[in-house]
């Protein structure tokens, strides 16, 4: 305001008089405040469309609120509970429980990140409309491409988190009524649009990894079809994005060649990582770092272990004991894996001083890449010690996370120091990954009658789980775990109910605490059997944490519009059933 004065001393007293026949002279844009005309250089318009991003991680809002799904994916799944202990982050507690209300602030997070994305999304959008002589046509395309592919991913994230949220694109701004927009309307369709637009407008390579690709939109696409069963348009894209797909620095998509290596700092942005968020330790500021994983952490390790903090994220008795395979190296497809000697044995309501034998018999060898598990080593760390790394065994159980774990050879490179916990890092995180295709084409392949294609996708992921040179070892260079797993034989996929099982059942398997599991079981109509079945499992064993919780069908499939949105717009949403 001082400014302002200053430019009018040497003004007449007649310019004077005139000002104040007029308010024009208040009409002074905000300081400190960017206009979309200083954005509108090809510099600027980038910077804004990272800014979109940046928001991935769900950076400025709560750990649970971002796209790695930890909670809404996998806790909800029944891969994890929210572990740590009851008093820690109980926020979280009624949201696993399924007792949410729609007062929970981490509803609310959830809500503001994703809606935060898109609103940078959409400020790209606008400023391409108005963009100066620096950005040229093909310029145009691409950053219009990259801009609706992410704006795609968090209404994506968005719907099947809530279902009917309000649909606001580039052309609604706050001048516009963009507080009148309603939740009534299914927005897959301007889903399918905004990744139909990226997948015909975005290169196949750009110059920096982390960016979207043409491939990428197509995945989504086809993953967008398969979310509403429209399973031949998904089978059509699949086929392409396997025969042709290459990430954005040019590699043909494939799987890693040993599991351990696909959620290893040392091989990102590799030929598995269709899209992932893109993390660095130690710039300057934790703010470019992945915050949002910073809790799920094994506890109180000391210099023997990671990070020491903060015990969350704790993998299910239930998802671990999905792990054990039969004589042929094939899984428990019946469910009988939470039975009797087949359920693992492990360490709970042991002291780490007391003695303890790990289990036995037969396991797929992804359990001892996924779960921490005592009597195998965690890493290159130590031996996993059992309760000792647990914060509070009776409440989250024996087990702690084991993927996104950096080493401790990469400790010094791949953690951000800069914050309170070295929980931060610079690990990129896998959103889709080539294995996560293979499974979805594989489930449209089995939709369609294709059963013995199917079976090929499915076994191409077990063929890599099988390769023993990534198999966790002792120190002594044996298998740390009696490790048997093999292929389906065609008798496994003699029908599409015993071929849909088998897929449904690798897709827990494989992707175990990636952020998949919840959305699968309600995509495919299972969620109320499979996760009451889970919670009357889980809660026996942690009362405190899962004791009496229920899945209601009809409510439980989404969480609640948050009772903050509902104020602020008030007889403009509609609540979602059973809340």
């Amino acid at each position: 305001m001082k400014k302002i004065l200053a430019k009018g001393t040497g003004l007449t007293l007649l310019s004077l008089l005139g000002w104040a026949c007029s308010n024009e002279f208040l009409d002074v844009p905000p300081t400190n405040q960017l206009q979309i005309t200083n954005l509108n250089t090809k510099s600027g318009i980038e910077g804004l469309l990272i800014s979109s991003y940046a928001q991935l991680n769900g950076r400025g809002y709560s750990q649970t609120a971002s796209s790695t799904n930890w909670v809404y994916g996998s806790i909800l799944g029944g891969d994890a509970n929210k572990g740590s202990n009851a008093g820690d982050f109980n926020a979280i507690t009624p949201i696993m429980r399924f007792e949410v209300q729609s007062s929970n602030n981490e509803i609310n997070q959830r809500w503001l990140a994703m809606y935060e994305g898109i609103s940078r999304a959409n400020s790209s959008l606008r400023a391409l409309t108005t963009a100066d002589a620096t950005v040229s046509a093909s310029d145009k395309l691409r950053i219009g491409g990259e801009a609706r592919f992410l704006r795609g991913h968090y209404y994506f994230d968005l719907k099947r988190t809530f279902n009917k949220v309000p649909y606001v694109d580039e052309t609604v701004d706050y001048a516009a009524g963009i507080a009148d927009v309603k939740n009534d309307a299914d927005i897959w369709p301007k889903i399918e649009a905004d990744f139909k637009y990226a997948y015909d407008n975005l290169p196949e390579t750009q110059s920096e990894a982390g960016r979207a690709n043409k491939w990428a939109a197509a995945t989504y696409l086809a993953k967008t079809y398969l979310y509403q069963k429209k399973y031949a348009e998904a089978k059509t894209l699949f086929d392409l994005v396997i025969a042709n797909g290459k990430t954005t620095n040019g590699k043909k998509y494939a799987l890693v060649p040993q599991y351990r290596n696909v959620f290893s700092f040392d091989n990102e942005n590799n030929e598995e990582a269709i899209f992932s968020t893109q993390n660095a330790a130690n710039t300057g500021s934790s703010d470019a770092a992945s915050g949002d994983l910073n809790l799920n952490w094994p506890y109180n390790t000391g210099p023997s272990g990671p990070v020491g903090c903060c015990g969350f994220f704790q993998p299910s008795f239930e998802l671990a004991n999905s792990f054990r395979t039969n004589a042929n190296g094939l899984p428990l497809l019946d469910g009988s894996y939470n039975t009797g000697a087949n359920q693992l044995v492990t360490d709970q309501g042991l002291e780490s001083s007391q003695a303890f034998t790990p289990d036995a018999g037969n396991l797929d060898p992804r359990l001892d890449q996924s779960v921490g598990r005592r009597g195998i080593p965690y890493l290159d760390w130590q031996v996993f010690p059992g309760k000792d790394w647990i914060r509070d065994q009776a409440f989250g159980g024996p087990y702690a996370p084991k993927k996104y774990i950096y080493t401790r050879a990469q400790e010094s490179r791949a953690a951000d120091v800069s914050n309170w916990t070295k929980g931060w890092t610079g690990l990129n995180i896998l959103l889709i990954r080539y294995a996560d295709v293979l499974l979805m084409a594989a489930e449209a392949e089995v939709e369609v009658g294709s059963l013995e294609k199917a079976r090929d996708y499915v076994n191409q992921v077990r063929r890599r789980a099988a390769n023993a040179d990534g198999y966790v070892k002792t120190t002594a260079g044996a298998n740390a775990a009696k490790y048997v797993i093999s292929e389906y034989p065609t008798s496994a996929f003699a029908s599409k109910d015993a071929a849909r099982n088998a897929v449904y059942f690798e897709r827990k398997l494989e992707l175990s605490g990636e952020g998949h599991r919840f959305f699968d079981l309600v995509r495919w109509g299972t969620a109320a059997t499979t996760i009451n079945a889970y919670l009357t499992y889980e809660g026996a064993k942690l009362t405190n944490a899962l004791g009496g919780a229920k899945f209601t069908a009809g409510k439980s499939e989404y969480m609640p519009i948050p009772l903050t949105q509902l104020d602020l717009q008030k007889g403009v949403l509609t609540q979602n059933p059973g809340y």
